[in-house]
């Protein structure tokens, strides 16, 4: 390097002669690699620019007392001897030794200037996009200072590490690096982090320099195969973190719920014990799915921080069927999880769903009127109202009304239905005779002609009120 700055001082066209000591020299681990490696047709600079909080030393030679330590101060000038304020910020110690040089060379024949970085400042830098806290930070380097050649500086992972890593909706293939160079421009570079984490490259975790702003986008669409991979990635969010999801549609308790790795509490979900905080764990909280749901065609609509919204399509019995692991897709926070009503569903495929976790362990239905054990029964997830007849002890055999029975069904939407079953013992399900059960359904078997003649007692088809009493002491509204 010394033969390197004499060949440099001799060819210098002005009188002021430099010798410089490179920081790459002083500091061999700032750079990314010396060779400046070509990402995306765009070479990175990897010079150390001066600025407010460094500490360097400026060596006169041959003139000790122009020799010193200067602490730059935020305006970027440092107030030297005879030649007193220089801006340096922004500029590279071979720069910033040229323009003192420049200075001194009115007073003094021939000065020779070298400067060097004794203790870098910390990383100021700003992390946008799809990270789970965007903002600025400030990383502070690692190892000895001064002459040390050991001083590590923050890459791009340690920084989407401190912002709480990236988002699920973040496309890792086209992070951005901007970096200023010189005092007016600026380079954008592409870091893809799947390469990173599939290779092994480590060309890619770039390191940082003051100033410099990571931008990741939002993927354009979800690839469910590998939102497993980048949810385990250290660049990841947290994973025991706890995220809100939203349920709706065709569950026994749509709401909102906290969801997190591991055990998720939240009553008799069925959630508990460990796992990862994902689409089943989360309708494991919201009592599992209803007999009409559409397990095919179930959405997660995913906000990102761009204020747009991703929509994904899961379809769970893919999972159930070839285990399809990547079908339950990890939830994130502000998540909204959609239910579709199925327009159809066979008896076979009913049966298999209500043994499965995407069911309740089971349901209560009430069953009241002229069966031999009139009350809430407890049945598996889609039964038949057959079964919760069965269950009840099946009708009262001189009272009862066998042809037909009421079901009354409270909705989702707070609205009540009354309608006619006409009983068929003999029949598998179907939604004339033998409809599937909902959780809180209430079934009324009326007595037979003979019956009603006989006694004097208040009869049990009432009005409307005498229903929604009937109801309230099932349900419990």
């Amino acid at each position: 390097m010394l033969n390197k700055d004499l060949r440099k001082f001799l060819t210098h066209s002005s009188i002021a002669m430099v010798v410089l000591t490179s920081v790459n020299t002083m500091l061999p681990s700032i750079s990314l690699a010396q060779t400046q490696t070509n990402i995306s047709s765009n070479i990175l600079t990897t010079d150390y620019l001066l600025g407010g909080g460094d500490l360097i030393r400026v060596n006169v030679f041959e003139v000790p007392e122009y020799t010193g330590e200067y602490q730059i101060p935020p305006g970027g000038s440092i107030n030297l001897p005879l030649i007193g304020s220089v801006p340096i910020s922004g500029l590279t110690t071979e720069q910033a030794a040229d323009t003192i040089a420049k200075r001194y060379s009115r007073f003094l024949k021939r000065p020779l200037i070298s400067v060097n970085l004794l203790s870098p400042r910390p990383i100021n830098v700003l992390v946008a996009g799809e990270v789970t806290r965007p903002g600025a930070y400030t990383l502070s380097l690692q190892g000895g200072a001064g002459n040390s050649p050991g001083v590590q500086y923050p890459t791009v992972m340690a920084a989407l590490t401190i912002a709480q890593g990236v988002t699920l909706a973040a496309d890792v293939t086209k992070v951005e690096l901007r970096r200023k160079v010189g005092r007016s421009g600026e380079q954008t570079v592409s870091v893809d982090l799947k390469t990173l984490t599939q290779t092994g490259r480590i060309s890619q975790d770039i390191t940082l320099r003051d100033g410099d702003t990571i931008f990741v986008p939002t993927a354009a669409s979800l690839n469910i195969a590998e939102a497993r991979n980048l949810f385990s990635a250290n660049f990841a969010a947290s994973q025991s973190a706890p995220r809100t999801v939203v349920v709706i549609g065709e569950v026994n308790r749509p709401g909102s719920y906290l969801v997190t790795a591991g055990a998720t509490g939240g009553g008799d979900g069925g959630a508990s014990g460990s796992g990862l905080p994902t689409v089943m764990r989360s309708l494991q909280l919201a009592g599992g799915i209803t007999s009409q749901a559409d397990v095919r065609n179930i959405k997660l609509r995913r906000p990102t921080r761009t204020g747009t919204e991703q929509s994904i399509d899961i379809n769970l019995w893919e999972l159930l069927k070839t285990g399809d692991i990547n079908q339950d897709i990890i939830v994130q926070d502000g998540d909204t999880i959609v239910i579709p009503t199925a327009t159809g569903i066979s008896a076979s495929e009913a049966t298999q769903l209500a043994t499965t976790t995407l069911s309740p362990t089971s349901i209560e239905v009430g069953v009241v009127g002229e069966v031999k054990r009139a009350g809430p029964v407890k049945l598996q997830p889609n039964s038949s109202l057959n079964q919760a007849l069965l269950a009840a002890g099946g009708f009262n055999d001189s009272r009862a009304s066998r042809g037909q029975v009421e079901l009354v069904r409270l909705n989702a939407n707070g609205t009540i239905t009354k309608r006619a079953i006409k009983v068929d013992l003999s029949k598998g399900i179907n939604e004339e005779t033998n409809p599937i059960m909902k959780n809180n359904d209430v079934i009324i078997v009326d007595r037979n002609s003979l019956t009603k003649t006989g006694d004097t007692a208040t009869s049990i088809s009432g009005p409307l009120g005498t229903i929604l009493g009937i109801i309230r002491l099932f349900v419990g509204f």
